[in-house]
This record gives structure tokens, C-alpha cells and sequence, in this order.
């Protein structure tokens, strides 16, 4: 099986609107990690950015500035994506994880789109593993009742370190919420 851990942070909450400014992926085949990197990206159209945003991510313009040209982390992901899937077999694709997976998902796909490529779908399923969804299940099963399920909610609850908002930090501590979990109800 081959995982595509990701978690992202924007400028807004619109995946056609607004835009991935900070990317971390793990991939993970067969239980393995095989690759792990984060991206600082620059957003395509800094009018979008919504300042509760930068308050939420802890940063600000001049930061976002330095940051790499999306077409340049565009080109640098596909060169990572070719590595671990033949995007021309149809059942060699990555499942995508995380928490909120499809929040992330959604804005992956539209920075595909921006960066012209309609082809997402040609390396990432359209099935995905996530953790909130796991923590759902947990509380539905009556293990597991927290004052809110965000991801540095659950993560604390499990004895996991987190730098929320941090995009490396919340997948890391998202990868090891799902390994907890699968093994509880295993």
C-alpha cells in the first residue's frame, strides 16, 4: 500500500480562491517511510491572502515572500510523485492521509489545476485514510470523548507531541494518530 501523508496551510479556506503556502508530504509504502519533505510556497495571488489566515498560520507577508515559487514546488513534487507512482497505471495510485484529509486534498488538486496539470487524479486516488475520521469512530465506539476534535486535540489525548499549524509537525503527529489508533482497534 502506498500512503501519501499530507497536510497543508493556506490562505483562506477556498481551494479555488486562495492557496497552499506551506506543504508537508510522507510517503509511506508497504509500512515504510520512503520520502518526507516540507515546502514553503508561494501563494499565486497574494490579494486572496485572509489575515485570519496569517493569524492562524503565524505568519506574515514578508515571510510568505521568501518563500518558493508554486511552479518550482510544482515541478518538485511531480519529480517526488514519479519516483513512487506510474501515473499511467491506473492502479498505482497513492491514498491519500491526514486529518480533514479532503481539506487538504481539495487544495493539492487546485494547485495541480493552477500549475495547468488537470491530472491529480493520475497519482492520488480518490479513496483516503483519515485520522478524524478515526477519532470519530472511537468516540461513536464510546472510547474516546474530547471537549473538540481538532488534530491538537486528539494528538494531546494520545501523548503526542505537536507544533499546530506547523504543516511537518501535524502531519507527523497525524501519521502517529492513525498508527494509534489502528493498533487500539486492532
Amino acid at each position: 500500500m502506498k500512503l501519501l501523508y499530507m497536510d497543508s496551510e493556506t490562505t483562506g479556506l477556498d481551494p479555488k480562491r486562495n492557496d497552499i503556502i506551506q506543504l508537508s508530504i510522507i510517503i509511506e509504502i508497504d509500512n515504510e517511510i520512503k520520502h518526507k519533505e516540507k515546502f514553503n510556497i508561494q501563494p499565486f495571488d497574494y490579494t486572496t491572502i485572509e489575515p485570519k489566515a496569517l493569524e492562524t498560520n503565524k505568519l506574515t507577508i514578508e515571510q510568505i515572500k521568501t518563500f518558493e515559487n508554486p511552479k518550482d514546488v510544482y515541478r518538485k513534487i511531480i519529480k517526488i510523485f514519479d519516483t513512487y507512482i506510474d501515473k499511467y497505471d491506473k492502479k498505482d495510485k497513492f491514498i491519500a492521509s491526514g486529518y480533514n484529509v479532503r481539506f487538504d486534498m481539495d487544495f493539492l488538486r487546485e494547485f495541480f489545476i493552477k500549475n495547468g496539470d488537470k491530472y491529480f487524479g493520475s497519482y492520488v486516488d480518490y479513496h483516503f485514510l483519515d485520522g478524524m475520521a478515526l477519532v470519530f469512530l472511537m468516540r461513536y465506539m464510546g472510547k474516546l470523548n474530547l471537549e473538540n476534535y481538532r488534530l491538537e486535540t486528539s494528538a494531546k489525548h494520545y501523548g503526542i507531541d505537536i507544533n499546530a499549524h506547523d504543516s511537518m509537525s501535524d502531519i507527523e503527529a497525524t501519521r502517529e494518530l492513525i498508527l494509534k489508533i489502528t493498533q487500539e482497534i486492532k
